[in-house]
């Protein structure tokens, strides 16, 4: 239950910053829902993955090379999902800090088990 509460929080926070900002369209809100569904995915299978093969970037860039890899998520999300577009990285990798920014906040208004 607590699952389907995170994907709808995170599908309300997609189409809020997709409002927000110029770069990023969603169609609507069950583009939306389909959108945190892929994003959620994409982090669970595609971004260990990317992470183990940039680690020696990551190091060097003292982990900053993960907002990179965050933003690549963002855009791998965008090219699956064809009611969600991300016009550049940059939209990508502030859509995907505000993301975070929104999801902990709204992760934190959810009861604890």
């Amino acid at each position: 239950m607590k699952l389907i509460a995170k994907l709808l929080l995170t599908a309300l926070a997609v189409v809020v910053l997709a409002k927000i900002l110029p770069g990023v369209a969603v169609e609507g809100y069950g583009s939306a829902v389909i959108v945190a569904i892929v994003i959620a995915l994409l982090r669970l299978i595609v971004k260990p993955i990317l992470v183990v093969l940039t680690l020696p970037i990551t190091i060097v860039t003292f982990g900053l090379f993960l907002l990179i890899i965050n933003a690549i998520i963002i855009l791998l999300a965008g090219y699956f999902v064809d009611s969600f577009d991300v016009t550049t990285i940059w939209w990508a990798l502030l859509f995907s800090l505000l993301l975070s920014v929104f999801q902990s906040i709204l992760f934190s208004l959810l009861p604890e088990d």
